[in-house]
């Protein structure tokens, strides 16, 4: 219940640490912390508009990726305290869930018959097909690590000694903050502040969704961004020796991920639409390293 409470509060800060970082950096007063929140609320009490065009699927989108990702989200652990589930194998439930959820928002987005969302929809397919052997490279070296398929004994046998463990768990949480950026349609990959332009992915999907479903959609967005920040923090805090500080350092971690998203979205521009497949790449090439270092290190121990 620690967990997923933590993970709550992350979801509803870090968009407002994304947003008052970027303000910072530009020199303008900037929205309000909680902003994104009260948008969110005005939401809520509006109701949805549907095009003529549009069938079950779209209506149905919004839901199911709300659900898949909240199931996901009780499987995440916060250092030594588990997720509310935990079984062996869950890691492989929690990337699936994570990919169905990614399914039916582009289902949704292929319901409205626009070839504008279409496009979107295509892209997304085409970078989460890219984007999950880095998932499940993170997930495969931190198993190897410890010996175990899931979050919360993972997360409790997961402990850095030798540098080369520092080194690899290091790089393993830098990985995962780049899927927050992927997963998230953040720099720069995608701008989440245009909107009508070539370039868009994310946005474009959910042109059409209005008012409840909008919500819903955006408040899933959230909580993805919060788990994957919360499971980042945990794998750079296992490298320090003092548990009991683990969920002081993986708040602090969540706040610099907020600040270093916020700092990246200001500084850096788009990259062209061919490039983004290289930089996916370049992303899973890191977490392909990380793991041919831990089964090296695991087959030397073997040998010996």
């Amino acid at each position: 219940m620690i967990a997923l409470l933590f993970i709550l509060i992350a979801s509803a800060g870090l968009m407002g640490i994304i947003n008052r970082t970027r303000a910072w950096l530009s020199g303008r007063q900037g929205i309000r912390f909680d902003q994104h929140l009260r948008n969110v609320h005005l939401l809520l009490r509006k109701g949805a508009v549907y095009s003529t065009t549009s069938g079950f699927l779209f209506r149905l989108a919004p839901l199911v990726y709300l659900a898949a990702i909240a199931t996901a989200t009780l499987f995440v652990p916060l250092g030594d305290y588990p997720g509310l589930f935990h079984f062996e194998g869950d890691v492989v439930v929690f990337a699936y869930l994570l990919a169905l959820s990614r399914f039916l928002l582009i289902l949704g987005a292929l319901d409205t018959g626009s070839s504008f969302e279409g496009m979107g929809a295509s892209r997304e397919a085409l970078y989460g097909a890219l984007v999950e052997p880095a998932m499940f490279l993170i997930f495969g070296t931190l198993a190897l690590m410890t010996g175990y398929t899931s979050f919360s004994s993972i997360f409790l046998a997961l402990r850095a000694g030798s540098v080369e463990t520092i080194v690899v768990t290091l790089l393993l949480g830098y990985v995962t903050i780049k899927l927050i950026q992927i997963e998230g349609g953040r720099m720069p990959l995608d701008d989440p502040r245009t909107h009508l332009e070539l370039t868009m992915i994310h946005e474009v999907m959910i042109l059409d969704y209005s008012g409840f479903d909008l919500a819903l959609i955006h408040i899933g967005s959230w909580l993805k961004m919060g788990m994957l920040a919360t499971l980042a923090g945990g794998i750079i805090a296992s490298t320090i020796p003092y548990k009991g500080m683990t969920v002081a350092v993986i708040f602090l971690l969540v706040v610099f991920i907020g600040g270093y998203i916020g700092l990246a979205e200001s500084f850096r521009a788009r990259n062209r639409m061919n490039k983004n497949a290289a930089y996916i790449l370049t992303t899973v090439s890191m977490g392909l390293f990380a793991f041919l270092l831990v089964y090296i290190m695991t087959l030397n121990i073997i040998l010996e």
